[in-house]
This record gives structure tokens, C-alpha cells and sequence, in this order.
């Protein structure tokens, strides 16, 4: 990686970094702890294509200043994080997991597919090489919330309460800010990709006869800083090594 990034652009890839970030250390947690062994496989690789999606950008928004990927990984405090709150919500149990991938996982691939197309050479390939593994993240999530809305009478409601916990965080992926204005032509336009999520969402609701949840819709505010009320939490597990032990070497 080559180039580097303006402050704007270097802010929209840390926007971007921090979502694949967060979202990678929530699914580690599942490791041994799944409901059958294959999961713990696929969600473990799941995290670390997330990971790696997280490197490859805040590698290149570190550019803009001279910070490494780890730096800002581990020694940002968390008003300096722009995850979004979707994926700062908990594990919770596995269906309210899965709720939160497909809902994720469907806006990556939304967000990816348009990204492909940016004016930046590096967002561009990123998100080349992003899309075909978050592809594959998204079937995931839609089989289980399939398998699950579709199983038991318990797996069935744990799945609507999943959803209906998980939904009023979705706005914010799909909001328009002045950053992705300034770089229109480099970022995807937020709300341009509430279409493409919609039909996909809407067509496996429907498979799953799941209604869309109406009502509460969350403030956000990740991308200002403004973070969960878990995000410290995750923080301070994610980082303790780092801090601790700062420059260490293995």
C-alpha cells in the first residue's frame, strides 16, 4: 500500500476499519462457545476476514499521520473509535448474534459492491477483495436466520426478539454525513445503499415470515465518537494486552 490517504479520506476508512474491527472482536467471543463445532469454525473465520478488512484500512487511514494499524487498534480511547452501534451491540445469545450479522453483513456487501467503484485506487481494491469473502458472510447469516425462524417454537422467538433488538440500529448505517458529501465520487453515498439492503432484507423476512420491526429508532452517533454504553467494555478486553505490555514483541 502505497498511497496515502487524505485527513477525509483516512476518516471514511477509519468509519469503515472500525466496523470490520469491532464487529471481529464480538464474533471471537463465539469461539468454543457455538452451539454446534462447525460454528465455531465458521464464525472464527468470519472474524478474521472482518480482521482482515480492518487492517487493510486502518492501515491506510494511518497513513494520513504516521500512526501503524495497531496503533490504532489499541491505543485510540474510545471517543476516537467511528464504529457504528450495530455493531457495538452484544453477542447476546446466538439468534440476536446472527440478527446482527445479517444485518451487517448484508450492509457490507451493499457498501463493497459500491466501493468497488470509487476514484480511490486503494478503497477500490479493498473493497474488491472485501466483497467476495462479506458474500459469503451474508448466505451465512441468511441460512441460520432461516434455519432458526424456521425451527422450533424457542429458536423461532429467539430469532423475532434478535430482530426486533437488533432494528433500530440500522438507520445509522444508511445516513448521509457530511465526510461521504465532501467525498462524493471516493466514499459510497450511505443512503444510496438502503435500496439494495431492503430487497435483500425484505426477501428473507418474508421466506422467514418475519415482520419488519417498527417503532424505536436509536440516535447513534458512532461515527461522532458517541459510542454504546458496551463499547468501553469491549475496549478495555480488546486492548489490556497492548496497553499493558506497549512495543511487545512475540
Amino acid at each position: 500500500m502505497d498511497a496515502t490517504a487524505s485527513p477525509d479520506v483516512a476518516e471514511y476508512a477509519l468509519w469503515l476499519g472500525d466496523d470490520a474491527l469491532i464487529l471481529s472482536q464480538q464474533l471471537g467471543w463465539w469461539i468454543a462457545r457455538a452451539p454446534e463445532l462447525e460454528e465455531d469454525v465458521a464464525l472464527g473465520n468470519i472474524a478474521l476476514d472482518l480482521l482482515g478488512h480492518a487492517r487493510s484500512l486502518l492501515r491506510y487511514a494511518g497513513t494520513a499521520d504516521g500512526r501503524t494499524e495497531d496503533d490504532l487498534a489499541y491505543l485510540r480511547d474510545e471517543s476516537e473509535f467511528r464504529s457504528a452501534w450495530v455493531v457495538e451491540q452484544p453477542n447476546g445469545d446466538f439468534a440476536q448474534t446472527i440478527a446482527r450479522q445479517l444485518i451487517v453483513s448484508t450492509y457490507m456487501f451493499e457498501l463493497y459492491s459500491a466501493l468497488r467503484h470509487s476514484g480511490d485506487a486503494t478503497l477500490s481494491a479493498i473493497a474488491e477483495k472485501s466483497l467476495k469473502e462479506v458474500d459469503y458472510h451474508r448466505d451465512h447469516a441468511v441460512q441460520w436466520t432461516l434455519r432458526l425462524a424456521g425451527g422450533t417454537e424457542e429458536s423461532r422467538e429467539r430469532m423475532l426478539r434478535a430482530v426486533a433488538a437488533t432494528w433500530p440500529y440500522v438507520d445509522e448505517l444508511f445516513r448521509d454525513e457530511p465526510l461521504t458529501g465532501r467525498l462524493d465520487g471516493i466514499a459510497a453515498r450511505p443512503s444510496s445503499l438502503r435500496a439494495g439492503f431492503d430487497a435483500v432484507i425484505d426477501a428473507v423476512f418474508a421466506e422467514a415470515e418475519i415482520t419488519v420491526p417498527a417503532g424505536f429508532v436509536s440516535a447513534g452517533g458512532g461515527r461522532d465518537g458517541r459510542h454504546f454504553a458496551t463499547m468501553g467494555y469491549l475496549l478495555a478486553e480488546m486492548q489490556v494486552l497492548a496497553r499493558q505490555h506497549p512495543g511487545a514483541t512475540w
